[in-house]
């Protein structure tokens, strides 16, 4: 038995404007959640180079930081996912904050490398969880119409998160950085302040309400299917999905790799160019802000998801050479506003097509597994481009030319698979 969930509205005339409070405060605790997350993770790039003294470590190694969170977002995700389509997204979007904001804080404490790597492994898991849990929940409760560019404003989330680590390092780094090992720690520290936002998510956002039709469907149809024969994990191996799950974890891992060869390094690239990190990393920040939500919106026109995503690549191929190279400081900020807008931007169809691929039943673990595998794949990107470096190759020429590569064969994989604009979500009791 099939159900359609949705709204009984004209889609055609939706606005932001006719979305609910409850659909409202869905969308902004995975925004925060979101926010947060990328807070937490992107001001690792701000003090690679501190981790470098205080350890002695070289950049290849300084990169394995951020290689192993990313690897380790796809257990989180995975397990996370599980959780979501067997007990509600709620539950595991709460503890993933938790379980980030704790071990992002403990990240500040570590005495030797080994010890930091390790946590840093341990806040991937949170990191990967947020996300495979918070997407549905959001993009279940809003109307098919708005999907994209609800899609669009979520994945901003991620940018206004590095652009709030951008201001905490330019502002109060500096107030600790004149003592030794101290700066850094600081930053990290203070990530354990958005736990308090996993209390606002349990007083006052609802349950998918996709979710819910399913399981009263589970229910009506009788005990003996209460409980499916397999977790959700498997069954996006199977027949019917296995297809499905590799073309979309493909798309995402080029994705991944295309973002990490335009930001992971780009911190350094400023610093080793003399410039003030600040001003640029707000400007490709507030690009991939307004990039997200436009292309989001755009995805929604005749374009669909699969000509916004080309549109988008083409035109960060194209500004590649002023964003690596402008020395000039307006033109340098020009570079970095359209990469953010273009290559960055990209991102806004992610959350609206890997959630489309798949049904009701999956939609937890289906599309947090093919996003964080992608970050799995593209988690050696901050490390190869480190070694790229240690063995010679100019910064910028290294993140050039892993930024094309990565861009093609992200073209080739979003044409393998199905247009998805406007597809509805249904509950069903398979």
């Amino acid at each position: 038995m099939v159900v359609e969930v949705g709204q009984n509205v004209d889609e055609a005339s939706l606005s932001l404007g006719s979305v609910s409070r409850e659909q409202w405060r869905a969308f902004w605790a995975v925004f925060l959640g979101w926010l947060v997350d990328a807070f937490d993770f992107n001001m690792l790039a701000f003090i690679l180079i501190d981790i470098q003294k205080s350890f002695t470590v070289d950049r290849a190694l300084a990169g394995a930081l951020g290689t192993i969170t990313l690897l380790m977002r796809l257990v989180g995700s995975s397990g996370a996912g599980v959780l979501a389509d067997k007990y509600g997204r709620k539950l595991p979007l709460m503890l993933s904050i938790l379980w980030f904001s704790v071990f992002a804080f403990l990240s500040g404490f570590s005495t030797s490398y080994a010890m930091l790597f390790g946590l840093r492994a341990l806040f991937g898991i949170g990191m990967g969880g947020e996300w495979a849990a918070g997407m549905p929940l959001v993009l279940e409760h809003w109307p098919a119409r708005l999907r994209g560019l609800a899609s669009g404003m979520l994945q901003g989330g991620w940018y206004w998160g590095y652009l709030l680590a951008a201001v905490v390092f330019q502002f109060v780094y500096p107030l600790f950085s004149a003592i030794p090992d101290l700066g850094w720690r600081v930053m990290l520290w203070a990530a354990i302040v958005p736990a308090i936002l996993a209390l606002w998510v349990r007083r006052r956002v609802r349950e998918s309400p996709v979710w819910l039709e399913r399981q009263r469907l589970l229910a009506s149809a009788g005990s003996g299917r209460v409980a499916p024969a397999k977790i959700s994990l498997v069954r996006i191996f199977e027949r019917g999905l296995i297809g499905c799950t590799a073309q979309t974890a493909g798309l995402i891992a080029s994705f991944m790799c295309m973002y990490y060869a335009i930001n992971f390094w780009y911190p350094t690239l400023l610093r080793d160019s003399g410039h003030t990190t600040l001003p640029y990393l707000a400007a490709i920040n507030v690009g991939a802000i307004l990039g997200t939500a436009g292309w989001g919106r755009v995805s929604e026109t005749r374009l669909g998801r699969r000509g916004a995503v080309t549109l988008a690549i083409l035109l960060a191929a194209a500004v590649l050479p002023l964003y690596l190279y402008a020395r000039d400081p307006w033109l340098t900020a020009a570079g970095a506003l359209s990469m953010g807008m273009f290559g960055n931007g990209v991102w806004g169809m992610a959350p609206a097509y890997t959630t489309e691929r798949f049904p009701t039943a999956v939609r937890g673990v289906g599309p947090g597994f093919c996003y964080h595998c992608g970050a799995a794949v593209g988690a050696p990107m901050p490390w190869l481009i480190g070694r790229l470096q240690d063995l010679g190759t100019p910064i910028g020429a290294a993140m050039g030319s892993a930024m094309l590569v990565s861009g093609a064969i992200a073209l080739a994989f979003v044409w393998l698979g199905p247009e998805t604009r406007g597809r509805v979500f249904v509950a069903d009791a398979s």
